[in-house]
């Protein structure tokens, strides 16, 4: 198996992930359903996808990664635009019938709890909260883009349970996406938390120890950090950005 070297810091030996298996729920597919033509979506109804803790998915736009992981949030119990288990913040649903497709393997004994975090409807998610009030949160609107989503991380994400992130480097800097990986890299190495994320980020696509699963045409497939093309791209990019920008800027 192929995965980011681990950190000096083992991972503990936890057995109980939230999360041990994504399968068919043996539901029909909704005629006509667009998800199903995914390749990603496909082989996961058709195979099966046994997540490890730390799983990171990479692939270009529109290869399908975020539409498995919102559907696996939803199916978990998360709220399809962020939040916590039971959550009701929902304004349009953008992935109808997947999730009752899926059948959730949970481990005996495996926490329930979790968080959402999707980065396209933080917006109105920070609205909802303020809508409705529940504990002792800041004004998520008056903090920086980056801000607010390492202060959401920081207050939501620190015990066990299932914590679901789709491209929250949209709002993060350079040190904001090492931020996020110390944060992550602490939680799953001292609980027994289990962790999702879909991601454009070299830098969050090298959380140590984590299974990277590149997903394309192919399908997904666990792959090394170094053999990546979004890294080999942004090497090649930064060594040389010319090389890359005359093939998409006019003479």
């Amino acid at each position: 198996m192929s995965t980011v070297p681990a950190s000096s810091s083992p991972t503990p030996a936890f057995s109980s992930y939230p999360l041990r298996r994504v399968s068919w729920s043996g539901d029909e597919v909704p005629p006509g359903a667009w998800w199903a033509r995914v390749p990603v979506v496909e082989q996961v109804l058709r195979e099966g996808w046994e997540p490890a803790q730390l799983n990171v998915l990479v692939g270009e736009n529109g290869a399908g990664k975020s539409t498995l992981v919102e559907a696996v949030a939803i199916a978990f119990g998360l709220g399809a635009e962020g939040g916590s288990t039971g959550s009701r913040h929902s304004t349009r649903p953008t992935e109808p019938g997947l999730a009752e497709c899926l059948r959730l393997g949970r481990g005996a004994g495996a926490p329930r709890g979790g968080f959402f975090l999707r980065a396209e409807t933080m917006h109105s998610f920070y609205t909802y909260l303020e809508d409705h009030p529940g504990g002792a949160d800041p004004v998520f609107h008056e903090m920086s883009h980056g801000e607010s989503f390492l202060s959401l991380v920081g207050d939501r994400m620190w015990r066990r349970g299932l914590y679901v992130l789709d491209e929250p480097e949209s709002a993060l800097s350079f040190t904001g996406c090492l931020a996020l990986v110390a944060h992550l890299h602490h939680m799953v190495t001292t609980t027994d938390a289990q962790v999702v994320l879909a991601t454009h980020s070299p830098i969050l696509a090298a959380l140590p120890g984590a299974t990277v699963w590149e997903v394309g045409e192919w399908g997904m497939r666990e792959c090394a950090w170094e053999d990546l093309d979004l890294v080999i791209h942004w090497r090649g990019f930064l060594d040389d950005p010319r090389r890359y920008l005359r093939h998409v800027l006019e003479d």
